[in-house]
């Protein structure tokens, strides 16, 4: 009798240690963990996201590791992450590569955002043209007395976040139509180190993922604008205040802010797992309404101005 109890307890001792480990390494849609990198530009809103989704599906674990945008799809390719948050999607030969594991990757938009230019508070030119910000980086302009001739401020210092950026590239190609950057122009290690040293620094303006300073339900992002001053650009030749709109949602939504860009989740993943049950909630009317709320432009939810607070 005891021999049969300690076999039927053995058995109940195995089974539920085996159905922890299990449920510990499961990979599905609401429940698992997972590791996905995101351009760093992008890190304030995905990481609303995660915390969003996390406290709902309180057994599924996101890690996100924020990143440059190459080194993004780096991780990509190597299989290193099953998923990135980018805005750009694979390029043909990129898609050849991983269809090469029998991995066929999904591309979704999930939000449209902005390329923001910051000044000092005290520069008061914060009305630029196009042309003149393409000029700034290609290097034709050097000077802020360039701008404005009564400007004391000096040498223009012009600074992105990353070398391997996607506001590096978004501005060689977009801004500067292929033309190559300065190489005045430097690079930091992320966004926060750009509002940091253009706050700081009287004659800087920095190069920067909108919603880094769109959410003002953020105390981090509210903060940020503290210190430093958010450019308009006008796509007119001349630019006035009438004329030149910041990086907002109501501007970014009816394409009056020039410097806009689209925001997808690559997924390279066999299986319908976790990285895709995030994506299809990122797409969600909740998801998309933290993205909404965030100061971005979400895929599906309407937009409409409510006020504005123009900072020229």
């Amino acid at each position: 009798m005891q021999g049969k109890y300690f076999i039927v307890l053995a058995t109940v001792i195995l089974f539920s240690c085996s159905g922890k480990q299990n449920e510990k390494q499961a990979d599905t849609p609401t429940t698992g963990e997972i590791t996905i990198a995101v351009d760093e530009t992008l890190a304030p809103i995905i990481r609303s996201e995660i915390e969003v989704f996390q406290g709902i599906y309180y057994t599924a674990k996101i890690n996100d590791k924020p990143c440059s945008e190459i080194d993004a799809f780096n991780l990509l390719l190597k299989d290193s992450v099953r998923m990135i948050i980018a805005t750009r999607t694979l390029r043909e030969e990129e898609k050849k590569f991983i269809e090469g594991r029998k991995v066929f990757p999904k591309e979704v938009k999930i939000a449209s955002d902005g390329i923001a230019l910051i000044v000092h508070p005290a520069n008061n030119d914060s009305v630029l043209s196009v042309n003149t910000v393409s000029n700034i980086m290609t290097g034709k302009i050097k000077d802020w007395r360039e701008i404005n001739k009564n400007s004391d401020l000096g040498l223009i210092k012009t600074v992105f976040d990353n070398p391997n950026s996607s506001t590096a590239e978004y501005a060689v190609k977009y801004i500067c139509n292929g033309n190559k950057l300065s190489t005045g122009l430097s690079a930091l290690n992320n966004n926060r180190e750009v509002i940091d040293f253009v706050a700081n620094t009287p004659n800087a303006m920095g190069i920067i993922g909108v919603n880094w300073i769109s959410n003002h339900m953020d105390t981090t992002c509210m903060g940020f604008l503290d210190k430093i001053r958010v450019v308009a650009v006008s796509s007119e030749a001349i630019a006035t205040p009438d004329n030149a709109y910041q990086p907002y949602q109501a501007y970014l939504a009816t394409g009056q802010y020039p410097f806009k860009r689209d925001i997808y989740a690559i997924l390279a993943d066999p299986r319908i797992g976790l990285t895709s049950g995030f994506t299809s909630f990122i797409t969600s009317d909740r998801g998309q309404r933290i993205i909404l709320k965030a100061g971005i432009l979400p895929v599906t939810q309407p937009v409409r101005i409510i006020q504005v607070n123009d900072q020229l």
